[in-house]
């Protein structure tokens, strides 16, 4: 009985380093860069990187030297105290616990993140505030509906009949009558 592997079951892609710097994709039969191995590695592909002449693993050298392009385009993530850190854990009898506390602690930091965004998702989907914003407009709608036809675009609005040219020359002519009323009274008060 076999089973369908799954992208993250499946086998790592091999990816082969040559002497001239090179780096060839055994999967896809082509030469690839550092900047497509990062995208790789950002959409959860795993890949080995190996010595094409010794067959050596060379993923951890290739990793950092991502790391490397990244932080000198400016996209700095490692504080230079933290790196001061990390180079003075070299040599120290706590040295084989880092990298074990540093994957930890980025699990943990992943996981915070994805709660993170679940709990944004839900808080504008179902949440609390998705009821208080639904009570709002329904408040909304009903001051709306009193004012007589509501607010075009709305729910509940009643549409305004298209207006007959003989009833336009009634609506224009008593605007003006309005009109007319209303300079008569401003007249009163000065």
């Amino acid at each position: 009985m076999t089973k369908s592997k799954t992208v993250n079951e499946a086998e790592p892609v091999v990816i082969k380093k040559y002497a001239n710097r090179r780096l060839y994709n055994t999967e896809t039969s082509s030469y690839i860069t550092l900047d497509l191995l990062s995208q790789m590695t950002r959409e959860g592909r795993e890949f080995v990187v190996v010595d094409a002449k010794t067959g050596e693993d060379i993923t951890h050298n290739v990793l950092t030297q991502i790391i490397m392009e990244e932080e000198q385009r400016g996209k700095n993530m490692l504080p230079v105290n933290f790196l001061r850190q990390l180079i003075a854990m070299y040599g120290d009898s706590m040295q084989s616990m880092v990298p074990q506390y540093l994957e930890a602690s980025m699990d943990a930091f992943r996981k915070n993140q994805q709660q993170f965004q679940e709990a944004m998702k839900g808080a504008f989907g179902g949440g609390p505030l998705a009821e208080i914003a639904k009570r709002n407009m329904q408040m909304f709608e009903a001051a709306a509906s009193a004012f007589g036809t509501g607010v075009p675009g709305m729910p509940g609005a009643t549409p305004t009949p298209p207006a007959s040219e003989g009833s336009k020359d009634e609506e224009i002519n008593d605007l003006k009558a309005q009109l007319a009323a209303l300079n008569a009274k401003i007249d009163k008060l000065s």
